[in-house]
């Protein structure tokens, strides 16, 4: 099952959810059906030295390069 991320176009939340065959996601804060979906970035680990000298993935909130914590999202 994929999960999607969305940003809700009436109360603007950012959330992400399960969406199962033709299920229609609503916002959990407001119930809304008219979002937006993101784009989602996912992170592959790796194990051994090289995952504690490499740089940070991509921020999992916007996907801004600089890492975790670069973006002013929440």
């Amino acid at each position: 099952m994929p999960i999607f991320e969305f940003l809700c176009r009436d109360c603007s939340k950012p959330f992400e959810t399960l969406v199962q065959g033709s299920q229609i996601a609503r916002c959990p804060a407001c119930q809304s059906t008219n979002l937006e979906q993101q784009l989602s970035v996912f992170a592959v680990g790796r194990g051994g030295s090289a995952a504690s000298t490499s740089s940070p993935g991509a921020c999992g909130s916007c996907g801004d390069p600089r890492g975790p914590g670069a973006c002013s999202l929440d």
